[in-house]
């Protein structure tokens, strides 16, 4: 079974990615979810999800810090994140290409964009 981690401290954003994303769990996906970075990497450890939806703004510890230790420390490669953040000048992007996302997107975002990415890193294209 595929799994998505979507995190954000802001519930709204969770709820809406969850909602975008569920046409998903059909397939065969199991959504996950955490409100701040320590809990995000702490699930990423424990259930290895092949795709991370990443804010960068989070209290206790920011996405940057979060893909940098999944992707560098941990070595986890094969975690796909997508840094998903309002922060949106170059040099933000530059940043969370340097600790090692896959893809930088800014909000507001296209939930139909959010739904092709994930099909495409799961292979479920529909």
């Amino acid at each position: 079974m595929s799994k998505i981690l979507i995190v954000d401290d802001e519930l709204h954003i969770r709820l809406l990615l969850q909602q975008t994303l569920e046409e998903l769990e059909d397939e065969g996906v199991r959504l996950l979810t955490a409100d701040n970075g320590e809990k995000a990497l702490q699930k990423i450890k424990e259930e290895k999800p092949e795709l991370v939806f990443l804010d960068v703004m989070m209290p206790k510890m920011n996405g940057f810090e979060v893909c940098k230790t999944v992707k560098n420390d941990l070595g986890m490669k094969d975690v796909y994140i997508v840094m998903l953040t309002a922060k949106g000048q170059e040099f933000d992007k530059r940043k969370g290409m340097e600790v090692g996302a896959d893809i930088y997107i800014t909000k507001p975002f296209n939930p139909d964009e959010i739904v092709k990415k994930a099909r495409e890193v799961l292979g479920t294209q529909v």
